[in-house]
């Protein structure tokens, strides 16, 4: 039982997913680190109406909505979004298009035969269905 559980830990993908939550869990602190100490700070230096992480409304003197803290989070949500998308997304669907480009430019190894239209080799001479004489390629 514990080899299993050893071929399993040391299998590449979980190692791989592994390494992924952990550089994302920093990646999310660099963010949060830079919307809360640079981006907060700009935006409401150029409001003029205090901080903004403090910002708030009271419904029925009852009911407090901390929205400053909530613009916070959202700004932070929309830089990762946009680094996995201009940094992860965008770069394999060029690869993938690319690998389709190859593939579609590959000569094709067979041909139909003229008399009964199966598929064979493009260098065959004879077909191997009907045994018809066919011109060289």
């Amino acid at each position: 039982m514990l080899n299993d559980f050893k071929k399993f830990i040391l299998r590449g993908n979980v190692v791989d997913l592994a390494v992924a939550v952990v550089i994302g869990a920093a990646f999310n602190s660099v963010v949060q680190s830079l919307v809360k100490d640079f981006i907060t700070p700009l935006i409401t230096g150029v409001s003029k109406k205090g901080s903004l992480v403090q910002g708030q409304f009271t419904v029925d003197h009852r009911f407090i909505f901390n929205y400053g803290d909530f613009l916070n989070t959202l700004i932070s949500f929309v830089i990762v979004a946009a680094v996995v998308f201009f940094f992860v997304v965008q770069p394999i669907n060029k690869l993938n298009e690319l690998a389709a480009r190859r593939k579609g430019t590959e000569e094709p190894t067979t041909k139909k035969c003229p008399e009964c239209l199966s598929e064979i080799s493009k260098k065959a001479t004879r077909c191997a269905f009907c045994a018809s004489k066919l011109k060289a390629a």
